[in-house]
């Protein structure tokens, strides 16, 4: 590359050499050898054009490290970006450096600014505000700072480094620890619009789930024989055992798609994803079963709310929370976490039971409630 410091006037001087060699071998064959054809004229053209276009280059590179970062909801992260330029090249030095920072949308349709820099001004956009900052750890470091990391912050990132007329881009992409659930509210299967969808999980500390993430959890094991929107406004759902009717009884595993819907008339199932928490998931230990008012009052008696969806998925999955007495959600569901299968106890697989959405003035079940730290 000739970006580097050590190698520009080498590589500038090679290449001017070889530039002015053709463009005597040009002249030569035009006015000494007067039978050269037009096509041999227009060849040696072409690779004059070739070296002027190459002289003439970027002189501006910007590199990530990483492609790919990894971290956790309410964790710090670096999305690394550096920049090199070309010092010998013509106005090199006499523009400001601008550095901008923006997230390309799960269909890559729209990019939404998160923060630009040029000189001493700087702005940070939107729920970016107080949490981003360049890392300027050298002269040519774009690296951005991501602190007190959500939900919302999964995705791909660019970086762009623009000086005059010269630009250049890399994107890295950031990664959460997590776990994707699939979800359905108490009207029942295939009753969630797009918009639904994304609100239904926002409800239960969690959102609408990439199909990157629902790959890397049908990878893991995720079986799941329902349709579920997926950010990016496409239906899928994965499948590790096909069967009939989950994509075929003769077909490979894999994750099934539907294609893209309508997204105000179309209805499905969602999949959602979460990561960890800040505070305590616990079953409340009671003398007595609750109806599902009683459930509420008595997380709050406790200090506590009455759990979500994503947060008992979020502590089965990353805390391998173990409890096997079905307690109401907040949604209206009944579930019990299983990490140990055991008899009477999800014998076949780890995970997360559901038991329905039961009546709500039922008095039969228990109640998982969630204490956030401050």
């Amino acid at each position: 590359m000739c970006f580097r410091k050590d190698c520009v006037q080498e590589c500038r001087e090679a290449l001017s050499d070889t530039l002015y060699r053709y463009i005597d071998s040009i002249f030569y064959f035009i006015f000494l050898k007067k039978s050269t054809s037009i096509l041999m004229v227009l060849f040696f053209l072409s690779f004059f054009l070739f070296f002027l276009i190459a002289e003439n280059g970027p002189r501006l590179l910007v590199e990530a490290e990483q492609t790919k970062v990894f971290s956790h909801r309410g964790g710090n992260v670096t999305l690394p970006c550096k920049f090199y330029r070309d010092p010998t090249a013509f106005g090199s030095g006499t523009h400001k450096i601008r550095i901008k920072w923006t997230k390309l949308t799960s269909d890559y349709l729209k990019e939404v600014d998160v923060f630009v820099s040029m000189g001493y001004h700087k702005k940070a956009y939107a729920g970016y505000q107080g949490r981003v900052f360049l890392k300027g750890g050298s002269d040519n470091d774009a690296s951005l700072v991501i602190a007190d990391l959500t939900l919302e912050d999964y995705g791909r990132y660019k970086c762009e480094v623009i000086e005059g007329l010269e630009d250049d881009t890399a994107v890295v992409a950031l990664d959460l620890q997590g776990v994707v659930f699939p979800y359905f509210p108490r009207l029942g299967r295939y009753n969630l619009n797009f918009h639904e969808a994304q609100q239904a999980c926002l409800d239960q500390d969690a959102v609408i789930a990439s199909f990157d993430q629902l790959y890397d959890a049908w990878r893991g094991g995720l079986d799941w024989c329902n349709a579920g929107w997926l950010s990016d406004g496409s239906v899928q759902y994965p499948i590790t055992k096909p069967r009939e009717p989950c994509g075929g009884q003769n077909t490979v595993p894999g994750v099934r798609n539907y294609g893209f819907w309508d997204k105000d008339k179309s209805r499905y199932d969602v999949f959602c994803f979460t990561s960890n928490f800040n505070g305590r998931f616990y079953y409340l230990i009671h003398p007595t079963k609750l109806t599902y008012d009683e459930a509420v009052q008595a997380c709050l008696n406790d200090g506590a709310q009455i759990a979500k969806v994503g947060q008992i998925f979020a502590a089965w999955k990353l805390l391998g929370y173990d409890r096997c007495d079905a307690g109401w959600l907040a949604d209206g569901s009944v579930r019990y976490p299983i990490s140990r299968p055991r008899r009477r106890c999800s014998p076949t697989e780890a995970a997360v039971r559901f038991v329905g959405f039961p009546d709500k003035k039922h008095k039969l079940y228990g109640v998982y409630c969630f204490r956030a730290y401050n």
